[in-house]
């Protein structure tokens, strides 16, 4: 099964939008999953990937949390 994970930068405040994020992706696709895992990064970085390939990065798209919980189950 898949494993989802979501890597935020810590200095930029972004730990609640992941948070946020991860519990949407459990909430709806938990049962489709191995994992749903945080991950601390910095330099601004907001990323989102299903089994290493990324499917959403917020230096390229500025998605809300339902369209990035869409895009992950397209891609699983």
């Amino acid at each position: 099964m898949p494993r989802v994970t979501i890597e935020y930068c810590v200095s930029c405040g972004f730990r609640d939008r992941a948070l946020d994020l991860q519990r949407a992706i459990l909430t709806s696709l938990e049962r489709r999953l191995d994992a749903a895992e945080l991950v601390m990064g910095d330099h601004g970085v907001f990323r989102v990937a299903v089994d290493g390939e990324t499917v959403y990065d917020a230096a390229d798209d500025d998605a809300d949390i339902d369209e990035i919980v869409r895009t992950v189950r397209a891609n699983l």
